[in-house]
């Protein structure tokens, strides 16, 4: 079976060249058949040419302003007001969490403390502590961003 679908791809080869469209079918026993022509409504398109496909669309350019002419502009005075708002949101956000690290790291000693029979009560209290620490690094990095 496989014999006759290549030496059926192989023929259709020079044909579809000319077509540029390769169609598969299957027939009533399952077999598959490739050619340039439809055969009969279970043939389905695999291989189409330059001529019937579809051109990419042309890449848009990048404005030379990103915002349109008419679009209000904050004053430099305002978005520094706003730069220094933001710097100390973050730094009280900053202050809060390596609070929460320290309470953090005291609770999971107090449990490490108690032994090794409440081991399988640890994961939570580490989970903890490593989440504050994601935290301020994300804090630390954007207060690293601003200007």
């Amino acid at each position: 079976m496989k014999c006759r679908t290549l030496v059926l791809l192989f023929a259709a080869l020079p044909g579809a060249a000319a077509a540029q469209v390769i169609y598969k079918c299957t027939d009533a026993n399952g077999g598959t058949l490739i050619a340039n022509a439809k055969v009969d409504k279970s043939c389905r398109a695999i291989v189409s040419g330059p001529e019937t496909a579809m051109p990419a669309p042309p890449k848009a350019k990048a404005a030379a302003t990103p915002s349109p002419a008419g679009f209000p502009r904050v004053g430099e005075d305002t978005q520094k007001a706003r730069d220094g708002d933001r710097r100390h949101i973050l730094e009280q956000e900053l202050a809060t969490e390596q609070r929460g690290l320290e309470q953090a790291k005291k609770d999971l000693a107090e449990q490490e403390a108690l032994g090794p029979a409440n081991a399988n009560r640890l994961p939570p209290y580490r989970d903890r502590v490593g989440q504050h620490e994601r935290n301020i690094q994300a804090i630390q990095k954007e207060l690293a961003n601003l200007k």
